[in-house]
């Protein structure tokens, strides 16, 4: 079962949830912010994606702004960036679709598409 976790006020998790429901696609749905990433979920994540860690990173949020992640990161090491990660939810990119051999951050419907 696929798992999609998402934040329902998103608009990007919106369009997403709504691609999976009209391909008739199952998920098990996940509030990142009730319920944010732990480290070793990210890890394993970023492992199974293939990308860079930046990518997971909600560069459009507030919370990353507020922090001036832009300019902190590149001085971060993997496993800081990871530990940031995991202290909330708001911070990571979403939505984020974990199947049993591949992850996907953010929504590409042709990416989706190819995966599913």
């Amino acid at each position: 079962m696929l798992k999609f976790i998402c934040y329902p006020k998103c608009t990007t998790c919106r369009r997403a949830q709504k691609w999976l429901d009209d391909n008739g696609i199952e998920y098990d749905l996940r509030g990142i912010k009730l319920e944010k990433p732990t480290l070793e979920e990210l890890t394993e994540w970023h492992e199974m994606s293939g990308l860079p860690l930046k990518k997971f990173f909600n560069t459009s949020g507030l919370l990353y702004k507020s922090l001036d992640l832009k300019n902190k990161l590149p001085n971060m090491t993997d496993r800081e960036m990871l530990s940031l990660l995991s202290t909330d939810g708001m911070l990571v990119k979403r939505p984020i679709l974990v199947g049993d051999d591949f992850v996907l951050v953010g929504f590409k419907e042709e990416q989706w598409k190819e995966k599913i």
